[in-house]
This record gives structure tokens, sequence and C-alpha cells, in this order.
């Protein structure tokens, strides 16, 4: 009697619920509900509230403006002052951070004993709170008993007014952003060097390359999308600037003559100093715009840089 084939096992019933297609969707939704009710709303609420008159007293009673924020704003010398005070604080700051950066993390990617510690140690600027650094730095550029007027001193040079002084003021502030920030770029420059293939280097050095010249055929051009990715963090960090500046003399104002006041400041001392709310908003959707506009320069001429290499 011929053996009955083996049946097929039938096919498991489809469960009852969303297609297989719409379950990642299904995932992901939560973190879009949250980006939507934290990042999305507050956007767009904060550009409708920049159209209207809006004070901290009666935060309910919107009175339609249209421009007038902005008109009035753009007319502001105060404002105009913020924003020069911005960029040249953001210039002193993140050009010498991501220099230096660059060059410790190519002192630390050769094999040096206690590496391990000197990484640590370079994250603990990072670890240390904006208040905390902020008012050491206040101390240490004291006019009077201030330990940098000090070793001026024994060089034979008259003690700066770091607080009032335009120019002093600016570069007392850049310096707690880069004591803050080098160590943290310096560590993502040199994850960024330790995926650059070892064997480019030996290339180099059988072709006679010098260290020097390793570094700026070999290192620079695969650091290439670290450097523009720490360029651009960088400077949303500068255009955002808050906390160095507050703090380093406790004054809105930024100093008797404004001379350090950012952009962030000048927004908080419209919005909770003269509880203007609209005029506070049409600063913040200015700053938004203007990191926008930076970052797509940064983005055009890394593009034109690439270009012309393919090209040659």
């Amino acid at each position: 009697m011929p053996s009955a084939e083996p049946t097929a096992p039938a096919p498991p019933a489809r469960r009852r619920g969303l297609p297989a297609a719409l379950s990642p969707y299904a995932f992901l939704a939560p973190f879009f509900a949250l980006f939507a009710a934290f990042g999305i709303f507050p956007l767009l609420y904060t550009a409708y509230v920049s159209l209207h008159r809006a004070e901290l007293q009666t935060p309910g009673e919107l009175e339609w403006r249209g421009l007038g924020n902005y008109t009035a704003l753009f007319t502001d010398p105060f404002f105009w002052t913020a924003l020069r005070n911005t960029f040249t604080i953001g210039v002193l700051s993140t050009v010498p951070q991501l220099l230096m950066a660059l060059g410790l993390a190519h002192l630390l990617n050769y094999r040096l004993r206690a590496r391990t510690f000197f990484r640590t140690a370079l994250l603990l600027p990072y670890a240390t709170s904006v208040a905390a650094a902020s008012l050491i730095f206040a101390q240490l550029f004291g006019h009077d008993f201030g330990i940098v007027n000090r070793l001026l001193a024994l060089a034979g040079i008259h003690p700066v007014d770091w607080q009032n002084g335009t120019a002093a003021s600016q570069i007392a502030v850049s310096s707690i952003v880069v004591w803050r920030w080098t160590g943290y770029n310096a560590l993502i420059y040199l994850a960024g060097m330790q995926t650059i293939p070892v064997e480019l280097y030996e290339a180099a050095e059988v072709d006679g390359a010098s260290r020097w010249r390793q570094f700026l055929h070999v290192t620079l051009p695969g650091l290439r999308p670290t450097i523009v990715f720490t360029s651009i963090v960088s400077t949303i960090g500068a255009t955002q600037l808050f906390g160095e500046p507050l703090l380093f003399e406790g004054s809105v104002s930024g100093g008797i003559s404004h001379q350090y006041q950012t952009l962030g400041l000048y927004m908080y001392e419209q919005g909770w100093g003269f509880f203007h709310l609209g005029r506070a908003a049409a600063i913040a959707w200015v700053m938004f715009l203007l990191i926008v506009v930076l970052v797509g320069v940064n983005a055009l001429t890394v593009q034109r840089r690439s270009r012309k290499e393919a090209v040659r």
C-alpha cells in the first residue's frame, strides 16, 4: 500500500492588526508625536507670537502687529550691537577652539603613555557646568585681584579692564567657550583620525613625506566631513551663546555699554527684562534664520571645494 505523501503545513493565520508594512511607522510614531509637541508646535507658535504685540503681564492678550516687531527690531541699534558681538565672539571662540582641538587630537593619535588619562582629562572642562566655569573665569579676569592681570603685571603690562573694555570683555567671554569645548571637539577629531586607513600613512612615509606633509595631505582630507560637522555645530552654539556672557558679570545687558551682549542675552532682556514677548519671539526667529543661512553657506562652500578637487 503506497505511503501517503506528507502534506505541507498550513500557512499561519495572519495576525490581526496593522499590516507588516506599517509596523515600522507605528514604532516611530511616539518619537514624531513628541517631536511635534515639543519641537514643531513651539516653533510655529513662536512665529505666530512674533506677529503680535504680546506682553509678559498679559500673555493671553495678543494684538496683531504684522511685521511691526521685526521693523522695530531692525531699527534698534542695540540689536545690531548684539548681532555684531555675536559674530565677533563666535569667531574669537570658534576658530581657536577648532584649531587647538585639531592639534590636541593629532598629538593623542600617536602612541603615548597614559593616553586614556589624557583623553579623559580633555572631557573634564565639558563636564563642568557653565555657571561654575563662568564664575571662575570672572574671578581670573578680575581687574584688581585677577590672576590674569597679575601675570600681565609680572610681564610689565598694565592691568586690563576685562569686564568694561569691548575687545577685552569679548576675549574673556570667548576664553570660557574655548576652555569648555576644545576637549570635546578634540575627541571628535580623534575618533575621525582613527577611521583613516593606516595604509595611507605608510604609503606617504614610503614616498618620503614628513609628519607635517602627512598631516596636510592625509589627515586633513580624511577629516573633512568631521571638520564640517564641528564647524556647523560650533557655529550654531556661537549663535545661541547665552550662559557664558550672562554669568561673566551677572548682567543681562552684557556690560555697561552692551559691549558683549549676544543675541541670546538681547532676546532674554526683551522678553523677561522689558516684558516684550512678541519682540523676543521675533528675535528667536531671526536667530533661527541666521543659523539656517550660516549652515547653508557652510554647506555650499564644502560642495564647491569638493567639486574643484573632483575636477583636479
